[in-house]
């Protein structure tokens, strides 16, 4: 059961100050920066080596560096049609988007695109799994959990290293 087991780091970045879980499977949850909540906390200097890793290559993302992200991740958490949307998401080129329907047709569920909608909604570690390259049909944004405007700074910020 120690996989049950949480533990928190701040990793200030360029992009702002994020919030990581992790768990001794690996980074279990990755919060965008807010306007409010806590600034400081555990920082990673003492936390396993993929956590110091994952500090190392958000800090390095922020900066508008090509990260290839090599952090184990715990997504026990979620359903197995979100684990397959999470995966299909990670196929997407850094620099590109794809549709909800375009994920929904990789997953092999041509119907789902809400649904899709929904699991990236959910995806508790947004930039590793790049739900913001996600977008609707028409070519708008579509819903980001850290709200619109960091989910166009993200698209900005991988177009420029692509």
């Amino acid at each position: 059961m120690d996989h049950l087991v949480r533990n928190t780091v701040i990793v200030p970045t360029r992009l702002g100050v994020f919030r990581a879980r992790y768990s001794p499977r690996g980074v279990t949850s990755l919060d965008f920066p807010r306007r409010t909540g806590p600034r400081f906390g555990p920082s990673a200097k003492k936390a396993p080596f993929f956590v110091r890793q994952l500090a190392r290559q958000l800090k390095q993302y922020a900066k508008g560096n090509v990260v290839r992200w090599n952090v184990p991740v715990d997504l026990s958490s979620g359903t197995e049609f979100q684990r397959r949307v999470w995966s299909a998401l990670t196929k997407i080129p850094r620099g590109q988007t794809r549709s909800y329907a375009w994920v929904a047709r990789k997953i092999g569920q041509s119907g789902a695109a809400r649904a899709v909608g929904a699991a990236c909604g959910v995806n508790p570690v947004p930039i590793i799994i790049p739900c913001h390259r996600v977008i609707a049909s028409d070519g708008s944004l579509g819903g980001f959990s850290a709200g619109l405007p960091m989910k166009r700074r993200l698209q900005q910020l991988e177009a420029r290293i692509a």
